[in-house]
């Protein structure tokens, strides 16, 4: 039956068609959540005896499409995308280049094929309940002959962190019944603890003053206030000369800290609400080991960005799959330019700041920011003094000569009033002859260069209808 049984019967049509296959093509995208799409489909599809090769696009536009079609495969298994461009695939499909199979979470386009895996089909959100990995996490349950692919459901949780899927800090949904499926096989543990990103492998100064969960007066962004902060406690910060990290910490000396934390956090005025969300719930890969990226679903999707955004999206692969030697320490060594890339484009916004329009607010990073970076420096500029977090960002960066890339991000707040980015990207962009799409709370495009203020302008107008 599967973990959900809405979508037990197109995963076991899926996976069926999936074996009557000579050899299948899987292709997949590069993000966190397209990359554990990708090693979950692999290891189900291996597991199975079903032969298969694996390619990464970046985007999937009608020449990448193109290009799968003229490589010599019948089946070609879509994850993490496909659904938004099923016009496209269909018109292959009939003209008989490939059978697609797909295995996505994204808004599908008007148009069917026989073998689709996707929650929306269903009436499950795919921006909340169900992430590209968890759709491919169902298919690979599907396939299972002699095996038992319930470890799977810890890529699934990686890849749905990953996608921002935590609703409040927590998964729910569909991906709830993956989460208590990793559980049960001893694959995961759900537990609640700080909310920080970073309790497996940052000193504990920079957990605290990297920490943009919850902006804290005098710790967050504040180097000397968070070393203070920690100096004041009855706890031990140091061994050997070296700073502890949280999973260092016993339990009574992390509840000395969070404790501590709450009080100061009240007593310079952050609201009681807001302080309620320094504690969450954590996600933690029991078969890694503690004190690596890889214990910590939120980390472990950091690291598998950091080799997507810097087109290595083998490296992440070769993580997801089980390299704890050369595709590790690649893409530690990417983590690291990631952030310091990342901190050099925070710094830029913070200096040049935005501009804002009467519902948005958005930069231009032309080509100081990566492309494929500059939404998450948009989502980390919301937390920033002198940005609206109750306004949507739009980051422009250049792309090519041709084509500039707009990336948004807004709030769960703000998507509960009504915001849905995925239909603000996708109508502003074709109005001025581009495309885009994605989640409501986190969506992308691209554009032609020149016609940023005309997007602007139609994104605007947009939302403004949309929060009404």
């Amino acid at each position: 039956m599967g973990p959900v049984p809405d979508l037990s019967e197109r995963a076991q049509a899926c996976a069926d068609r999936l074996r009557q296959a000579d050899s299948v093509l899987l292709a997949s995208h590069i993000d966190a959540d397209g990359l554990t799409s990708a090693a979950i489909a692999s290891t189900g599809l291996a597991r199975a005896g079903i032969t298969h090769d694996v390619v990464f696009k970046k985007q999937l536009d009608a020449d990448e499409i193109a290009s799968i079609a003229a490589r010599e495969f019948d089946t070609v298994l879509f994850t993490d995308f496909g659904s938004g461009q099923l016009d496209i695939i269909a018109e292959h499909e009939r003209a008989g280049d490939f059978q697609p199979v797909i295995a996505d979470h994204h808004q599908p386009a008007d148009e069917e094929t026989e073998f689709h895996l996707n929650p929306l089909l269903e009436g499950i959100d795919g921006a909340s309940e169900l992430s590209g990995a968890g759709a491919s996490y169902l298919l690979a349950r599907a396939l299972e002959d002699e095996t038992d692919n319930r470890d799977l459901a810890a890529l699934a949780v990686v890849g749905a962190v990953g996608d921002m899927q935590a609703v409040g800090g927590e998964l729910v949904g569909a991906n709830r019944d993956i989460v208590e499926e990793g559980i049960e096989a001893g694959a995961l543990e759900e537990g609640t603890d700080l909310a920080f990103y970073g309790k497996q492998t940052r000193p504990l100064p920079k957990l605290l003053e990297y920490a943009s969960e919850v902006r804290i007066p005098g710790i967050s962004n504040d180097e000397a206030g968070a070393v203070s902060f920690l100096q004041d406690l009855d706890v031990e910060l140091q061994t050997d000369g070296e700073w502890r990290r949280w999973v260092d910490l016993t339990d009574d000396e992390q509840q000395t800290v969070a404790s501590a934390l709450v009080q100061h956090a009240l007593k310079r005025g952050v609201p009681a609400n807001k302080v309620d969300q320094l504690v969450g719930t954590t996600y933690t890969l029991v078969e890694e080991p503690e004190g690596t990226e890889l214990r910590d679903a939120s980390e472990f999707s950091t690291l598998l960005n950091a080799t997507a955004r810097y087109e290595r999206a083998d490296v992440g692969l070769g993580v997801c799959l089980g390299d704890r030697t050369g595709a590790l320490d690649r893409a530690r060594k990417l983590l690291q330019n990631h952030r310091r890339n990342l901190s050099d484009g925070l710094q830029q916004v913070k200096s040049k700041g935005v501009e804002r329009a009467e519902h948005v607010q958005y930069f231009d990073a032309g080509d100081e920011i990566r492309e494929t970076i500059v939404g998450i420096v948009a989502g980390m500029a919301l937390g920033v003094e002198g940005v609206d977090p109750d306004r949507p960002i739009l980051a422009f960066a250049e792309k090519n000569d041709e084509e500039t890339k707009v990336s948004s991000r807004g709030t769960a707040r703000l998507v509960g009033k009504g915001l849905d980015l995925s239909v603000v990207m996708r109508e502003a962009s074709q109005s001025v002859g581009g495309d885009g799409g994605g989640h409501d709370v986190a969506a992308g495009a691209t554009v032609p260069a020149g016609q940023e203020e005309a997007f602007i302008d139609a994104a605007d107008d947009i939302v403004g209808d949309q929060l009404e």
